[in-house]
């Protein structure tokens, strides 16, 4: 059994040289022959290059390094096998050997990892997600639509009786999520209990009087497990269900401690994640990232959406939510989509188009719910409305002929985009 990780590789040089390099440097090699590395020992736990894919040659280096002549940049995607008794399922280690190292060696003018695969020893060795798409939707009390969410704006500076004033707005709307912004954890003017202690009655009074409980991600995110865990805690003795975690600030070591001992939904925001992609020719595809946040056991994964106002394109997001979507081993480790930033009414039918036309999603929208002109209410009927537009493939347009509250948002939030 093995790892297999794929390199997308770019070279002045030989691609079948740096392959070679990579496979030896980040298992058992170094940069001259050692006492005890027999071929025994190679034959068990040295990593091979197992395919190599040409690619069209780079028109400029993604790293300027300083290279001899002005020859073509070579471009391949490589195929590296790294055994199993080399790893382990220990995803540090596997950070660290097959991922980690390959930036730092000389020889090459880009590298990023665009795919890995793993095997069936990884199945069991992780938690993955305790509530996924099937739990999200249970709790939220949804079925054959989207979960349609929002997050409390501003992001910062609300006191938690201020936060509490626009929560309750935005439980009464009838929008099934809420979530605090990922800045949002703990500060002084906002602390997490009192915070808590604010929202979560206006949750569990309206769930008392309409039976509907809306699903509130309250930030607990912290550098210290302990504390981490004591933010946990208050949310889930409060009544709360959910929280959102910024993944990368709190790492491996954090998330494994919190997914083994969390009764919550766990809402991954992938803050920092744009800067391990965002040139192309460098760091690592989403389809890499994302899995080792499931096996860690995230339930709902934030990953942008159509017509973004950040940089990623439409084809990103389209990659990134089938990554997600497309089981590791079984079904049930395929955490929720969650579609977000700058999203309206508007981008509901390309959404549904371009994702497998599912409805198995959170559709996350700030100011195309809160800023409707008739009020948040009436922007989650809006968001409602354009979904079931885009599910029986109508036009938005035709349908808001017989429906207010999408023709409003239409009105207002089309302008500069395509409605």
């Amino acid at each position: 059994m093995s790892v297999t990780i794929t390199y997308r590789i770019e070279t002045p040089g030989s691609i079948e040289a740096m392959a070679r390099k990579i496979a030896s440097d980040q298992s058992t090699g170094t940069f001259v022959a050692v006492p005890g590395e027999t071929e025994e020992l190679k034959a068990r736990v040295a990593a091979r290059v197992i395919a190599i894919r040409p690619l069209a040659d780079a028109e400029r280096p993604t790293w300027p390094e300083v290279t001899e002549g002005n020859g073509p940049l070579h471009r391949a995607d490589v195929d590296i096998a790294f055994p199993l008794d080399a790893i382990g399922t220990d995803l540090s280690a596997l950070m660290t050997i097959a991922i980690g190292g390959v930036y730092s060696i000389k020889g090459m003018t880009g590298i990023r990892i665009v795919d890995m695969k793993l095997p069936e020893a990884f199945r069991n060795a992780h938690p993955g997600p305790q509530f996924g798409i099937a739990g999200s939707m249970r709790l939220t009390g949804v079925s054959d639509r989207p979960i349609i969410g929002t997050i409390v704006k501003p992001a910062l500076g609300l006191r938690p009786k201020e936060t509490a004033a626009l929560a309750g707005e935005l439980i009464s709307s009838g929008v099934d999520f809420i979530k605090d912004d990922e800045k949002l954890m703990s500060p002084a003017y906002s602390p997490l209990k009192e915070r808590v202690a604010a929202i979560m009655p206006l949750i569990l009074d309206h769930e008392q009087k309409t039976g509907k409980k809306v699903m509130y991600a309250f930030g607990i995110s912290h550098a210290d497990p302990d504390e981490m865990m004591r933010n946990h805690d208050l949310v889930l003795k409060a009544g709360g269900n959910c929280a959102v975690v910024n993944i990368n600030s709190i790492g491996f070591g954090g998330m494994s401690f919190l997914r083994k001992r969390s009764g919550l939904v766990l809402h991954a925001h992938r803050n920092g994640w744009d800067i391990l992609t965002r040139h192309p020719g460098a760091g690592m595809d989403f389809k890499v990232y994302q899995q080792f946040w499931r096996l860690l056991g995230v339930d709902q994964f934030q990953i942008n959406g159509i017509r973004v106002k950040y940089w990623e394109p439409d084809d990103s997001f389209v990659e990134s939510f089938k990554a997600i979507s497309t089981p590791l081993f079984e079904p049930s480790d395929c955490p929720l989509p969650v579609a977000g930033s700058g999203q309206w009414g508007g981008q509901a039918p390309e959404t549904y188009q371009r994702t497998g036309r599912t409805t198995d999603l959170l559709y996350l929208c700030g100011g195309g719910i809160v800023s409707h002109p008739f009020g948040p209410a009436a922007g989650v009927r809006a968001i409602q409305q354009a979904w079931q537009a885009a599910v029986s493939d109508r036009p938005l347009e035709d349908y808001a002929r017989d429906h207010p509250e999408l023709a409003a948002s239409i009105a207002k939030f089309s302008v500069g985009k395509d409605a």
